[in-house]
């Protein structure tokens, strides 16, 4: 082949090229477009099953968390006997008995929202722990210190229900 026989043949070849590159590259955005509608739709569909169940978990937690606050605990749980030790370990074992309950709920939400939740629950047994410590000597008198020690203070429940809310509000 002469010289000019491969120009004429590379001038012929050219458009080809150029009309391949140029189909093979919007097949290849068509292809990734669509490959993303379908995520988003098959996402779209799996936040309209999964949403109710987010939020229910969301509303366990958060009626965990009123459970456990200092004051509503105190209330529902009443002193069986007068030994406050006795009683400590009542209050501690509900908190711990509620949160088991609960366990499961963590799949729903974030790890943030969870170990937050769960170093509210730490902090509240802390809070109980450290009034029973001080010289009281029955059980009625360990209920008031532990309600005395927690009215000035922030309740831990109550941070950890703030942020349940405000992760709830960035759901939608």
């Amino acid at each position: 082949m002469s010289e000019q026989g491969i120009l004429q043949m590379f001038a012929y070849l050219l458009p080809a090229v150029v009309t391949g590159a140029v189909a093979f590259y919007f097949f290849r955005l068509h292809t990734k477009n669509e490959e993303g509608r379908r995520r988003f739709l098959l996402h779209k569909d799996s936040q309209t099953n999964t949403l109710p169940i987010r939020l229910q978990a969301y509303e366990r937690m958060a009626l965990f968390l009123e459970r456990i606050a200092i004051p509503s605990l105190v209330v529902r749980i009443a002193p069986k006997t007068s030994d406050k030790n006795e009683y400590e370990n009542l209050l501690i074992k509900s908190i711990e008995n509620e949160f088991e309950h609960n366990l499961s709920q963590q799949i729903y939400m974030t790890d943030e929202c969870w170990n937050i939740i769960k170093a509210a629950k730490s902090a509240t047994i802390q809070m109980i722990r450290k009034a029973a410590l001080s010289e009281t000597d029955s059980a009625d008198k360990l209920r008031e210190d532990v309600l005395t020690e927690t009215m000035d203070k922030a309740s831990p429940s109550g941070t950890a229900l703030a942020y349940v809310k405000k992760e709830i509000g960035e759901l939608w």
